[in-house]
C-alpha cells in the first residue's frame, strides 16, 4: 500500500466485493455534513462502492445508481439520511446550484459521482476517491482527505483495511 503523502491512501481492489467492503469500512465512519466524492469512468465501480458505503452506513434502502434521477436518498433505523448524487447528467453549474448541496448537507452525508462537474460547488473539505479500471475485476483506489475531518477518515480506514501505521 503506497501512503503517496499524510492525505493520500492508494490500494488495489482485485474484485467488487472487495470494493464493496472498503465502501463499507468508509461507511461505517460518515455522519451527517460529510462530502464523499467519487471519481471514475463508467465501470470503474463507484456503484458497487456506494453499495458498500450504504450497508456500512446502515441503509435500510437498496443501492442503485441515481443516473436518471440525479439524487437517490438512503435513510437509516436512527433518522439519519444520506445523499447519493450522481452529477453525469447535469449540463452545467448553474444547473447543479439548484439542488442545493448545502441544504443536504445540513440534513445528512452527500456521496457525490462524476464531482469533477460540479466545479466549485463542492465544499474544499472533502474525501476525493478515484476509482480505476485496471483489469476485468481489479481497481486501483486512491483516497484524498482534504481538511482534518478527513484526514481523520482517512486514518480510520487505513486503520481497518491495513491494521498498524
Amino acid at each position: 500500500m503506497p501512503i503517496l503523502d499524510s492525505h493520500t491512501i492508494e490500494f488495489f481492489s482485485r474484485s467488487p466485493e472487495q470494493t464493496r467492503r472498503i465502501g463499507m469500512r468508509l461507511g461505517g465512519e460518515i455522519k451527517a455534513g460529510d462530502v464523499i466524492c467519487l471519481q471514475g469512468d463508467l465501470g470503474a465501480g463507484k456503484t458497487t462502492f456506494v453499495q458498500g458505503l450504504a450497508q456500512g452506513w446502515g441503509s435500510q434502502d437498496p443501492v442503485s445508481s441515481p443516473t436518471f434521477m440525479i439524487v437517490n436518498l438512503y435513510r437509516r433505523a436512527n433518522g439519519g439520511q444520506f445523499f447519493h448524487l450522481d452529477a453525469y447528467r447535469l449540463e452545467s453549474v448553474p444547473e447543479a446550484e439548484e439542488l442545493d448541496l448545502d441544504a443536504m448537507l445540513a440534513e445528512g452525508a452527500l456521496i457525490i459521482e462524476w464531482p469533477e462537474r460540479l466545479g466549485d460547488l463542492i465544499p474544499k473539505e472533502r474525501m476525493w476517491i478515484n476509482l480505476d479500471h485496471i483489469q476485468e475485476e481489479q481497481r486501483q483506489m486512491r483516497f484524498n482527505a482534504n481538511g482534518s475531518r478527513y484526514d481523520g477518515l482517512l486514518e480510520s480506514i487505513r486503520q481497518s483495511v491495513f491494521g498498524g501505521s
